[in-house]
Parts: C-alpha cells; structure tokens; sequence
C-alpha cells in the first residue's frame, strides 16, 4: 500500500519503507506492536528536518507521556504515524523546533510581571481574575509569535511551506471549523468567542463583522507585515494591543452574580454525589461536605470564585470523587462565557472542543501517542545503531515463487549500521546477538585465539601495504645520476635515470558470515575465530580496510515477524580493534539463511574496484539459501539463482569474490553441496580447515596479490 495521497510532501523521503496505515497497530488478540525500525526511520528524518531549518541539533524525541510541550531544548512527536498524519506531523515538528530557535523562552516566563498593572485593573472590572488575565495575554502573544515564526521559516526556506499548510489543515482549516466561523455560535462578547475568531483568522471563512472591535484587531495584527516582528518582545507588544481591544468590548460582568451561579452549581453537585452522599459510619463523607458549604460562605464576601473553586476541587479530588472534580474544573470557563454545559447546542460543544485543541495547539501542549518507556529504549536502541529496512527484489521476481510471495512488489531486510552495546541490551534481535551464554569464558578464548591468529596471519600478508623501487638508468632524460656524471667527459649523453614505485592500490574486504542455526557449534565458532584473525591480520595492514557482518534473520522482532537480517558487527574505517574483545562475544547464530537477500540489500553499500581500490569479498557459510515467513518462500533454485545473480553482480562491479565452504557435515563422496555451492560462488570457492593459517594465509594472497 502506497503513501495516502494527502502526503505529497512526505512521501519522496519517507519512500514505500512505511506501507503500515500506523507504526502503532492496534490487534484485537494481541497487544499493540510497535515497530521499532521505522520509528526510528521517521524520528532521524524529523530531526534531519528540524536540524536543517533550525540550523541547530535540536534533539527530537517521542513522549513518554499523552501530552508534551516544547520546552525550549526538545522538540516531541508523536509516535501515532497514520499516514494521513505525515505531512502534519513534520509541520508540526518543524514549529516546534522553529520556536526553539526563534522564541526568547524567558520572556515568556516572566510574563505576568511585564503586563502592566493598568491592564489588571481593566480585566477586574469585566470581572476576570489575575490568573484570567494572565492566560488571555498568553493566549494572544502564542498567536501573534506563532504567526511570527511560522512566516520566518516559511519566507527563508519556502521547500517546507507544505509541511505547514497540512498542519495548518487539521487544526485550523479543518471543515469544522469553517462552519463554525459561518455560524452564529461564538459571537457572544465573551473570551471563548474572540478567541476562536481570533486565532482563525487565517481561515478562509473568518468574518471580521462577527463580533465587535473583531475588524480593529485584525488591523493591529496586520498578517500581511507580520515580518515586521522580528522579535517576542515586539510579538508581545502586538498581543498587549489585541487584548486591550478584547477588553474595551467585553460585556460588564457582576462578580457577586457569577458567584451565586457558581455556589448554585456546587450545592447541585454536592447533592448528586453519592460519595458526599455516603452514610457510613465514618462520617466523612458529610465532615466534608461541610468542609465545602464553609468555604462558600468565607468567599461571599470577597466574591473570589477562583479561590473557591480550587478549594472546592481539592476536597473532591481527596474524596475521590472524579465528576465531581471534573465538573468544578469546568464551572469557570462555563460561568464567564456566560453559557452553562446544558444551554449549549451540540454544534457549539463540538466548537468547544476544537477551540480548546487549538488553544492547546498555541500553548505547544499538543495531545501526542505515547510511548512506553520500554519502548523509547527500544527505538533509541534502533536509532543509535542506525538501523533501517532496505526493499530487495524490487526489479525481478522469480516466475515460481510469485504466488508463495502474495505477488508483493519487494521484499524487505533488516539493515543493521552498527552493533553495539546498546543494542545487545536491547535484545531485539535474538537470532544474532545473544545478551546471555552458559560459555562466556569460551567464547571469550575463542575471540582472543582469533587475534593471536591474526597476528601470525598479518605478518603473512603485509606485503600488501610495501612498495618495491625500479630504478632505471643510462637514459637520456631524467635526474642526472651522480654515478654517471664522469663519463660526461666521454661524450655519453645517457647520464640520468629514474626510479618507477611499484605498489598495490588500497584494498577493500567485506567478510560476510552465515548465522544460520546450521552453523551453530563448531561451524561457527571457527568461522567467527577465522573472520576475527583476518579482521586483525588485515588491520595491521596500513592501506586496508574491513568489514565484518552477519547474516541472518530478526525472529521475535516486532511481535514475531520474522525478517532477513544483515548486521554490521565491525568496520575499521570506525570500530577500534578494542570492539572484537568487548562485544564478539554476544554474537550468535540461530537464524534460516536469507543469502541473496542481505546481499541485495547492501549493495550500494559495496566498493567498487577502481584503479586506487582493489575491493574483495569474502563470504563463510555452510549451505544453501532457505528461509521463509508468512508472506515468502525464498528456498530452492530460486533462491540459488538469485544468490547467484548478486554474487555475480559484485564481480560486475570488479569485486573479486572469494567463499569459505563450512562442511562440518557428511555430504557423501560426490560432495554434490559443495559442487552446488559453486554454482552460487564461483569456481573459485574454498572448502579449507579455517583454523589452518597456512592454508587461510595462501587462499588470502591468492585473492590480494593477484594483480
């Protein structure tokens, strides 16, 4: 399944490696599954996102918690990836971070203390309080800096402008919303309503005439300059002048007959409540309630409904009582909207709830899909070792298998960049890296036989990294040879000489090894001990690299899919030697063998011979191709051919390719698995006692020195 088409602008990156509808797939006999890969996937490519437009490393995280805000320093997204949700998702990503780099997050803390005293006089006489106030200025200066740095990031770098409009789409353009601006709901002088016009503005269905002072403030704001404020300072001073019009237009509010609708409100409360109803012996249930009716009367006078409210919400939180709690909390926002819950029509309630996920929306506290902290580990884990899926079989299906393959156009394989530590911890990958053995202590003798090996193989295979000098002499031009200078007096011309430097180009080797269950046992650990000799010996060679990987596939990754799977466990162009001795040990086989797969899926990855490279490729395994899962049959001739196919395509890309047979096994006198096995690698396949130096040593320069 394709990307939705909704996303044109995700899909060019995010590719067909996301073909789920969610990353978080909900499964009625089975707990969610969460995919940690791709996850990661999108995590690296919102952050390369966000980097890019911030020029800054701003971390980006999932939540661990519903809800999160950015706090100055990390930008949170949500691990729900629907893929209607891409596009808006990114946006969102990249508004979060624009205001990392653009917003003075000091400024706004100290907030309250900037708005003049004048302006709190002015509130208190519409009948809001200190906090009301507070939050209104806030409100307007989210908005107006929301605008502000939205503009910046859109005018500087204009690529990223569909990113926005998608997220601008589902909060602020959505059908919803249109309707409501077309209605005659929120036209009441009251807070709710200038707020939801206000921060619409940029809706095509807003109407200016719909509440009064409406058209003055969208002059103040003035969207088309709105790059004329290049700071939150002057952001906040735009904010200060929208909400003193807010104010000049707000209907007079009598505090005492807010209070009485508020203490109404409580005492119907208290009487449907069957906790401070409850007439057990212990009484609390009435010492309470009359803890309640008490605070009503010492408010009375001063008519400080937000005090009374908070007190009466922390009595109905210590009795438990959740409704109770949940309708106090609501009380205020109903009584100076002028409106109580049971007055509105269901179209405004439904305009309530978007206006109240927008307002969420400017305070940055956006209602996110959570991740476990388990599963945030998990992806860090992924993430850390850059691991990604990679799509093989993507030009040619083999005529046999295409029903077994439920006709899918590609196949994926598990790439891992880089093994570490972490990621045993990790333990994802149970088939490959084992995070617990009963023989750590042979395991580990075996790694250090290796490196003693490889030392001995190293001096066997250094002439790699000499030079040998021709000098040739008596010609006619060159530098003079100062042996010669004398028979100048003899008329001979050919005193000069030169000197030819004969040595190998820079070389390159992949060793590639079978992590089947086959090999488990002896195979595999004198293979391992073998590849970690000629890791060593190779190291000790100056102008060569190696690379070291394992094949084989994921198991119980994922809830249970079972994916072919290529592990980078060591390259030298990074990894110090010191790696062998800390982490070869968790290395493990107990997998199918998916050969041509992970071969196809790190071909890009192979070096090219040219005239300054010489490239190899060594390969151990012990059998032919087979695996399969739910939706492939990968086994058979089909399977050999296509083995086949990469190996000769790296020998197209003038990699000289050499394969180490394992036969631990009694294959009968004709041997037909080895002669099988050359039709995969090539004539030039070795079936050798690994263990042997001598013998590794004379197929190694048979492969390196051949020129």
């Amino acid at each position: 399944m394709k990307l939705n088409t909704q996303n044109n602008f995700s899909s060019f990156w995010l590719g067909d490696t996301f073909k789920t509808k969610s990353l978080i797939e909900n499964d009625v006999e089975q707990k969610p599954k969460v995919d940690y890969i791709k996850l990661a996937s999108y995590q690296r490519a919102i952050s390369n996102f966000v980097n890019i437009v911030t020029s800054k490393n701003i971390p980006v995280k999932f939540s661990s918690r519903g809800e999160s805000y950015t706090d100055g320093e990390v930008v949170t997204i949500s691990a729900k990836l629907d893929d209607k949700l891409f596009d808006s998702s990114v946006g969102l990503a990249l508004h979060e971070g624009s205001h990392i780099l653009l917003s003075d997050f000091g400024f706004l803390k100290r907030l309250g203390s900037t708005i003049p005293k004048t302006f709190y006089e002015a509130t208190a006489s519409k009948g809001l309080t200190r906090t009301e106030t507070k939050m209104l200025i806030k409100n307007m200066l989210n908005y107006v800096e929301d605008r502000r740095i939205d503009n910046y990031v859109i005018t500087t770098a204009p690529g990223y402008k569909g990113y926005y409009l998608s997220m601008y789409d589902k909060y602020f353009n959505n059908n919803q919303v249109g309707k409501g601006l077309k209605s005659d709901e929120m036209t009441e002088t009251n807070l709710d309503s200038y707020m939801f016009r206000i921060i619409n503005f940029t809706n095509t269905d807003t109407n200016l005439d719909a509440l009064p002072g409406l058209r003055d403030i969208w002059n103040i704001l003035d969207l088309r300059n709105i790059s004329r404020l290049d700071s939150t300072g002057k952001a906040f001073q735009v904010a200060y002048d929208m909400s003193k019009v807010i104010i000049n237009n707000l209907d007079n509010v009598d505090a005492q007959d807010k209070y009485n609708q508020i203490k109404k409100k409580i005492n119907q409360e208290l009487e449907s409540s069957p906790i401070f109803n409850n007439d057990d012996d212990s009484g609390y249930g009435d010492f309470s309630k009359q803890r309640i009716k008490q605070a009503m009367d010492n408010y009375q006078a001063s008519s400080n409904y937000e005090k009374l409210l908070s007190e009466v919400s922390d009595e109905a939180k210590y009795m438990g009582d959740k409704k109770f709690t949940k309708n106090i909390n609501q009380l205020l926002q109903e009584i100076y909207n002028g409106l109580t819950d049971d007055e509105k029509s269901d179209f405004r309630k439904k305009l309530d709830r978007v206006l109240e996920k927008q307002k969420k929306f400017l305070e940055g506290k956006i209602s996110k899909r959570k991740l476990s902290k388990k599963d945030i580990q998990q992806v860090n884990a992924i993430s850390e070792s850059g691991t990604e899926y990679k799509d093989v079989l993507t030009e040619s299906r083999h005529e046999n298998s295409l029903s077994r393959w439920n006709n899918e156009k590609s196949a994926k394989v598990v790439v891992v960049n880089k093994f570490t530590k972490t990621l045993v911890d990790s333990e994802l990958f149970p088939n490959t890296i084992s995070n617990w053995r009963y023989d750590w202590s042979e395991r580990q003798r075996l790694i250090l036989e290796g490196l003693r090996l490889g030392k001995m193989l190293g001096k066997k295979l250094q002439i790699r990294g000499e030079q040998r000098l021709l000098k040739n002499t008596r010609l006619k031009s060159g530098r003079i040879d100062k042996r010669l200078v004398a028979e100048l007096g003899f008329n001979n011309e050919n005193v000069f000489h030169n000197i030819e430097v004969e040595k190998y180009p820079d070389g390159f080797l992949h060793i590639s090894l079978d992590a089947s269950g086959s090999m488990s046992g002896k195979s595999f650990d004198n293979s391992l001990t073998c590849a970690i000799a000629i890791i060593q010996a190779v190291d000790m060679i100056p102008n060569f690299d190696v690379v070291f990987s394992l094949r084989g596939t994921t198991d119980r990754y994922s809830g249970g899919a079972d994916l072919p799977l290529l592990l980078y466990a060591y390259d030298s162009r990074v990894d110090k030697i010191s790696k062998v001795r800390k982490l070869f040990k968790h290395l493990h086989c107990g997998s199918t063998t998916p050969e041509g797969l992970c071969y196809e899926a790190v071909m890009n990855d192979m070096i090219t011979t040219t005239d300054k490279m010489d490239s190899y490729f060594l390969n151990f395994s012990d059998g032919m191709p087979m695996y399969s899962n739910d939706t492939m049959y990968y086994q058979g001739d089909d399977a050999r051919k296509h083995t086949r196919d990469m190996v000769n395509k790296m020998r197209k890309m003038g990699i000289k390719v050499l394969s180490y047979f394992i036969n631990d096994r009694y294959y009968g006198e004709d041997n037909e698995a080895m002669n099988t096995f050359r039709e995969m690698y090539g004539s030039d396949a070795e079936e050798i006692d690994i263990l042997s130096i001598p013998a590794v040593a004379r197929t190694m320069n048979n492969l390196f020195l051949e020129k």
